[in-house]
């Protein structure tokens, strides 16, 4: 939310498991400061995550006029899996790819 009201406070947004809505209440959007991010994001996020769906994120990050990414941690919810040592390498390294565009 500060990147949205304060554009250029950070150079990329690394966004893990972004909880769209409280999970069986789609309704309850989190997005209303989307359109109001300048800034690159990248989510990671996992393909059986109950707060949001990756159909739903890629809808919401349709608002958001800055580069936007979505990194499918498969089979993984919210907690994003088990293996979070080897899970926090990928991300980083998506994370700096991404981050150079």
């Amino acid at each position: 939310m500060l990147a949205a009201e304060s554009s250029g406070v950070v150079d990329g947004l690394l966004l893990l498991s972004y909880p769209l809505h409280p999970p069986k209440k789609p309704e309850q959007l989190r997005t209303a400061h989307f359109p109001n991010l300048q800034t690159p994001a990248l989510f990671a996020h996992g393909s059986r995550d109950p707060f949001g769906s990756l159909v739903e994120l890629e809808a919401a990050i349709a608002w958001i006029p800055a580069a936007t990414r979505i990194m499918e941690i498969e089979g993984a919810g919210h907690e994003l899996g088990r293996d979070h040592a080897g899970l926090a390498k990928r991300i980083v390294a998506e994370f700096r790819a991404f981050t150079r565009v």
